[in-house]
């Protein structure tokens, strides 16, 4: 694995750190590769028990893919495989059995929003920010699967209203409506209760766990069996707004949406 991913275990917690600090964790496909590789290392682990999801530093979880990944597509067809291959690897994460819990400081958006809502359990900050801007910054659209998760979290209503505006909820937010199960003071106190959560966790038992994560993850299947999104997403990576979105975002300007 690249040095992108740090991993480690202690006691039975196995622990993966998105390790880009100065582009505040953004997530590069090796990446996203690299966490579906280590949840499948851990699944089949029997002394690992629980493994905790967090980003270096304190300014972000992971604030989306990394934006210039973007400037090599060239139509819609590149976004499907965009979301194809991240949705694989996204299911790899949330088939994991072993307990999955995000440890969240700072900005936790677009792809690390993703990656937190296959997460079972999630503990983040004051300071830290969720949501999926894309509506403000791209001009692309999430894949229904990622959308289906959300719903389940936070229902279909606040999606919409969070997709609408664009905006990024608080902390304080970001529990209120579900999506938190837990809010700290700070990066200290984070550590410290995560460890606690982690080993709390880790010595209920693990079947049950397993079978609750799988029998949540049915009924989340069970809602898309005859959904269907290419068109949708080929209509959005595919249009000028999100190339000249990447470029705009790219270039530190406002973009200038043409709805084509």
């Amino acid at each position: 694995m690249s040095d992108e991913l740090l991993f480690d275990t202690r006691d039975g917690i196995a622990h993966v750190t998105l390790n880009r600090p100065q582009a505040r964790n953004a997530l590069t496909y090796a990446m996203y590769e690299g966490l579906a590789a280590y949840s499948q290392q851990i699944a089949k682990d029997e002394a690992i028990k629980v493994l905790v999801i967090r980003g270096a530093g304190d300014k972000a979880f992971a604030a989306g893919t990394d934006i210039s990944q973007f400037l090599e597509f060239t139509s819609g067809e590149d976004g499907i495989h965009y979301e194809e291959r991240l949705g694989a690897h996204l299911e790899t994460l949330e088939r994991c059995p072993k307990p999955v819990i995000a440890a969240i400081d700072g900005a936790c958006t677009g792809g690390g929003a993703a990656i937190a809502s296959v997460c079972d359990l999630r503990v983040a900050t004051r300071a830290s920010k969720i949501g999926f801007p894309v509506a403000r910054t791209l001009g692309n659209c999430l894949s229904v699967k990622n959308l289906a998760r959300m719903s389940a979290l936070i229902g279909q209503s606040r999606v919409t209203e969070l997709m609408f505006t664009a905006r990024l909820v608080s902390a304080e937010e970001g529990a209120a409506i579900g999506f938190l199960h837990e809010v700290v003071d700070d990066g200290a106190a984070l550590t410290t209760r995560i460890d606690a959560l982690a080993q709390s966790v880790a010595g209920l038992a693990p079947l049950t766990l397993a079978a609750t994560k799988e029998q949540l993850r049915r009924l989340r299947e069970g809602m898309l069996s005859h959904v269907e999104d290419h068109d949708l997403v080929r209509m959005c990576f595919g249009s000028e707004d999100f190339r000249n979105g990447v470029k705009a975002f790219i270039g530190r300007k406002p973009p200038v949406w043409t709805g084509r």
